[in-house]
């Protein structure tokens, strides 16, 4: 089984009116839902980070911003915004630092700071696209799993312009000592049961499903219920099936 994170965005950025995106699709069985840094307002973040809470799932920010100190505003915003996971970014030492401050300022027992996920690699533009040979890349994620404080990496498998995705993620799997979360490009139930047979943790899927690419469509909650299915049953499926046209 691999998880699977809707993530509320469309062109590396959140969509327009996230809440009420949310309530489309409440009820579906997602554990993980995820937006970006850019796009809404935080205050509208938060209230996504309440209801989503309130049903017991996990949230994901991640940070696609260019600059570092964008970046780094971001971090620090997720606490404030209160996610769970913390995704993206290229400056992870910079990155620790905040998110101690941050622990720091709020005191103890006011919840734990989130998880973290760096990208590993050279990350550039937005949309972020991966760059680097796959041996440079899995050095990467070892060496940013080695920092205390970071969980796993966030990797952009599917960005990647000449590695094939499923020995790129395999290499950083073997490389890295946390979980690594596919993002960016996910667009068929192919792509999942290869990231699932590469030792991916997860995988976010956002922009394919807005654009009807993905089974269950054209709703935006069949969809979900469908890679739900597939996320669920991808190991077994991928034993007894041959390909499947992505």
């Amino acid at each position: 089984m691999i998880e699977f994170v809707f993530m509320l965005t469309h062109h590396d950025r959140t969509v327009d009116n996230p809440v009420g995106l949310y309530e489309q699709i409440r009820g579906c069985g997602l554990r993980y839902i995820g937006f970006k840094d850019i796009g809404v307002p935080a205050a509208e973040l938060r209230e996504v980070c309440a209801r989503a809470h309130g049903d017991g799932l996990e949230v994901m920010l991640e940070v696609v911003s260019t600059t570092a100190e964008e970046e780094l505003r971001s971090v620090a915003a997720s606490a404030e915004i209160g996610v769970d996971w913390l995704l993206g970014g290229t400056h992870p030492e910079d990155g620790l630092a905040v998110l101690g401050r941050r622990a720091g300022a709020a005191g103890a027992g006011n919840g734990a700071r989130p998880r973290y996920c760096p990208f590993p690699g050279t990350v550039v533009g937005h949309p972020s696209i991966l760059q680097g040979e796959i041996g440079e890349i899995a050095e990467s994620a070892r060496r940013i799993t080695a920092l205390d404080g970071v969980f796993g990496l966030d990797l952009l498998a599917y960005r990647h312009q000449t590695a094939d995705a499923a020995e790129l993620t395999r290499a950083v799997v073997q490389a890295a000592s946390g979980p690594v979360i596919a993002a960016g490009s996910v667009a068929s139930t192919a792509q999942i049961r290869a990231l699932d047979q590469a030792g991916a943790w997860g995988f976010t899927i956002g922009g394919a499903i807005f654009e009807g690419r993905l089974p269950g469509g054209p709703s935006i909650a069949g969809q979900v219920r469908e890679v739900l299915r597939v996320a669920g049953g991808s190991a077994q499926a991928s034993t007894a099936a041959g390909p499947e046209p992505g």
